[in-house]
Order: structure tokens, then sequence, then C-alpha cells
């Protein structure tokens, strides 16, 4: 055989090994879409499926992960926020098609739109100050996206200059564009921590978040403002015999969850190798077996201790508190100075904010508490959607999670997407399978 046929041979054996497999059963599980992925493993391979995922705002209610050798193999069972299985052919083929070619790599970049990176000490009022700023400057906002925890916020800004309709190309403009806003983030005292740069990287915006409020030690840090929720139960300990931590996780479910841990666990640079998460009513189950990338286990009290706040701060970042607050009207310079003002003028303060723009329409979802994080009065909100306009501003309920329908789940649901045992279990079987220990029970 000539050496090109044995190179190009190889190839097509690179391809197949590398290229990953998709399944998607709608036929197995009465009431969850299934999703199977198989690929090469590598470093971030787990948070970009969980990604695609969450991406569609899907609730994953049960998932099995497990790596031998160099594969890797994911199971979720998905369902829409409704708790209803996958019918969308387009939304099926997405699926398919992204996981597919995961391999390929996406950007976020935003062509044609200056992103703006913000952080400092959280307060009422600091985002009409912010979004006033912008104004001032005559730049659209397009979208943004604004966390706070632990009396912290990041926000992730992107905009476009009134005038030219792109990017903001004066270097001038942006230098004195960024003093203004580090100003009002610097607030009556926050010189040190208070930043604000023009932001070049090409990453999930929410991935981004949590890495400038990872920086910032946020999970280092107490709240100012009263808040109701539970915190999250986080255990760490080590499975000595195998090498592996065994981190679980136990808190209320909602959309987004496994995002939320997994990009935490991959940005401090350790490697899932198996987990199994389920979900039952509203409470969410999770147990990773992890090691550093260098394979070793966690190995002093101090890393538990800071992979615990670590992981409840991930959760608690985009936790929903207060109340939710439509926003959908036709788009115009200054709107959401204006809408910032009125909840600053009503003492509404907003712990998050996902803000996009599609054609002429501002689509803008807020959750606001009072000025001290209690529930805000309803009269306070009715003013508001009165001076903003009622047809205008909409009070939303939070997504109920469904997990009624997958109690009484189909216990046969195939190979892979099995019933989930503890994972323990699921790893000593493996193990077992490989010859490497003598027992699975």
């Amino acid at each position: 055989m000539e050496w090109s046929a044995c190179t190009d041979e190889y190839e097509k054996l690179v391809f197949r090994m590398s290229t990953p497999r998709v399944v998607i059963d709608n036929a197995v599980c009465s009431n969850s879409t299934i999703v199977k992925f198989d690929s090469a493993r590598k470093h971030g391979i787990l948070l970009e499926a969980v990604q695609i995922l969450s991406d569609l705002n899907l609730f994953i209610k049960k998932a099995y992960v497990s790596s031998d050798g160099r594969w890797f193999m994911d199971v979720f069972h998905v369902t829409d926020q409704d708790g209803n299985k996958l019918t969308d052919e387009s939304v099926l083929k997405y699926i398919e098609q992204s996981l597919g070619s995961i391999y390929n790599g996406k950007t976020n970049h935003r062509n044609g739109l200056t992103a703006l990176e913000l952080k400092g000490t959280d307060r009422v009022g600091l985002l009409s100050e912010v979004f006033a700023v912008l104004a001032e400057f005559q730049c659209d906002v397009v979208e943004a996206k604004v966390w706070t925890h632990n009396g912290r916020t990041a926000s992730l800004i992107y905009v476009k200059d009134c005038t030219s309709g792109t990017s903001i190309e004066d270097s001038q403009k942006i230098n004195r564009l960024e003093a203004r806003l580090r100003y009002v983030l610097q607030g009556d005292g926050d010189i040190r921590s208070a930043k604000t740069s023009i932001s070049d990287v090409v990453i999930h915006p929410e991935r981004r978040l949590h890495q400038m409020m990872f920086a910032d030690r946020d999970y280092q840090k107490s709240p100012i403002f009263k808040f109701t929720s539970e915190t999250p139960l986080v255990t760490v300990q080590n499975w000595a015999e195998r090498s592996y931590s065994v981190v679980n996780v136990q808190c209320k479910d909602r959309a987004k969850l496994l995002f939320d841990v997994v990009c935490n666990l991959t940005d401090m640079e350790y490697v899932v190798f198996h987990a199994t998460i389920n979900t039952r009513i509203d409470q969410a189950y999770m147990e990773f077996y992890i090691r550093h990338k260098d394979g070793t286990p966690i190995s002093s009290e101090p890393e538990r201790q800071r992979v615990i706040q670590c992981l409840q701060a991930a959760v608690e970042r985009r936790s929903c508190e207060g109340v939710r607050l439509e926003l959908s009207v036709e788009d115009r310079q200054g709107l959401l100075a204006e809408v910032m003002r009125t909840f600053r003028e009503n003492g509404l303060n907003v712990t998050r904010a996902d803000i996009t723009t599609t054609g002429d329409l501002a689509a803008n979802v807020f959750y606001a508490t009072d000025a001290i994080g209690y529930p805000a009065d309803q009269k306070i909100i009715e003013s508001v959607r009165e001076k903003i306009g009622l047809s205008n501003l909409k009070v939303k309920e939070l997504p109920i999670v469904s997990n009624e329908k997958a109690e009484r789940e189909d216990q046969s649901v195939g190979v892979g997407g099995a019933v989930l045992l503890s994972l323990g279990s699921i790893v000593r079987r493996n193990l077992y399978n490989l010859g490497l220990i003598k027992s699975c029970s």
C-alpha cells in the first residue's frame, strides 16, 4: 500500500474516533427525551455538551456520565420547561448537529459590537447609573447579562455606537467611557475592586460571568442584602481506593443548574470522570467523581473547603431572587436608562437581568426585590408597571420545575439510559467489567 493511501486511511480512522456519535431517542422513555452522546475524551467536553442543552433552556432531569480510558459517554434525560418530551423536529435536529460537530468549536464573538465587562460592589440603583452613562455616550445596548451575588455584581454588556450602528472605534471615546463607568462602579469606596474593561474574550457569556465572579472571589464574601434562598448542600470526600474525589451537590432544581456546576468544576481545572444527576419534585441531586488534570484527587482540607464554597456560589449566582418582570417593547435609544431609573426611584433592586434585542424589539427580563432583598410590595410593582406601561412590563411567575412526570417514568429505558443508580455502584460495575476489581457489589 502506498504511503498516501496509508495516510488517507489513518486520517479516516482519526476522524471516526474523534467525531462524536449522537443518538436521540423519543420512544424508550415515556416522559423525557433521551440524548446519548459518545466521544473521545478531552478536557471541557462535558461542559460543551451541557452548554448546548442549556442554551435551549431544556431541563436535564437525569444524566449519566462515564469515561473509560480515552472514551467519554453521556446520557441525558431532557424535557422542555413544561416538563414535556421534545417533539419539535428543528430542535432535535439542532441538538444532533450541534453535539455532532462539538469538536469544530464555536466562538461567541458578536460581530459589530463592543463588549464591556464590569464588576464591583452591588448597590441599589447601580444599573440605573450604568445605563445612564451608556445613554449619555450614545451607546445602544444590544445584549447584556447582569448577575449579583454576595454583595458583588458582574455585567457583560454588548453595545454599538448609535451613530455608526457598529462597534465603537474611537479609542478616546472608549477611554472616557471606561473611566466614567469605573467611577460609577467605585461608588463611595470600592476603588480597588471596581473594574471596567473592553473585552475581546470569545467565550460563552454565562461562562464568562462565572469566571468574572470567581476571579472576584465572590464565594468568600458575605451578602449585603437579606436573601432567603437555601444554601446548597455540597460535600467533598476522597475515594482513596480509586484516587477520585467525590463531590455531592443537593439543591433546588432549576434550568441551567448542571451547566453552572460543571462550568465551575471545569474552570477550576478539575476533570469529571463519572457523574450521575437525578431530580425529584423540585430537588436536584448531583454526584461527580473528579480529579485534577494531572490525575490526582483533592489533597488538602483548604482545597476541599474552597471547592465547597465555589460550587455553592456557582449555584447561587443564578438563583432567581425577587419577582420576575418581563419587558417587551419597541427598542429606542435610552430605553434601559429610563426603565432602570423608574426601578430605582421606586426602591426596586435588580438582582439579575437578561437583556436582548431582536430587530427593533427589546425583550428584557429583570428579577427585582426591595432595597434590602425582600419581595417587593405588590403596590410598588403595579406603580412601576403603570409608569412603564402595563402592556409593556409584565409580572411573570418563575417557571415551575415539573418533575411529577419523571417520578412516573418508565424504569426500563434501555442501554446507557437505564435506571440511574448511585454513581458508586455504577463506577464499581465498570471497574468490575474491566477486571480491575473482583466484585461489583
